[in-house]
């Protein structure tokens, strides 16, 4: 607390008008030194909230990128599916396929062998004939 000298009249009249002075001006310090940090926490909570809008933008991304890898996931899965039954279809089919060509040669090959016995058959009982033929010539003479 401040002490004033005394005069005829009460206070000192020019140490109170230098204490006013030194007060107001102690006082306008003050008061512009609130509104600057009044001015920054304004500023700040502006930021805070800028900085908080874009955390809920990316967090909105994040959410869309992942739903999006999820469906590419998925996609990849059922077209990998697709493709994996696929490819066991025609693999049956080719498997199939083989199965009758091999059927069909086997057969082929059989009547082949069959026919081969009947030439046989029939190519000895001809050199037969032609050998007795060629006796009875023989013979003959």
């Amino acid at each position: 607390m401040k002490k004033f000298s005394t005069s005829f009249n009460g206070y000192s009249k020019s140490e109170v008008n230098r204490f006013v002075a030194q007060v107001a001006q102690e006082y306008e310090s003050m008061l512009n030194n609130l509104k600057a940090r009044d001015k920054e926490i304004s500023d700040l909570k502006e930021k805070l909230l800028q900085y908080q809008n874009m955390e809920k933008t990316l967090n909105k991304a994040l959410l869309v990128a992942e739903d999006a890898s999820n469906q590419i996931k998925k996609v990849a899965r059922d077209e990998s599916k697709s493709i994996i039954d696929e490819a066991k279809r025609n693999a049956s089919r080719i498997v199939n396929d083989a199965l009758v060509k091999a059927e069909k040669l086997e057969s082929d090959g059989e009547r082949l062998r069959q026919r081969i016995v009947a030439f046989k058959r029939r190519f000895r009982t001809i050199v037969e004939t032609e050998l007795e033929a060629i006796d009875d010539i023989d013979e003959d003479y």
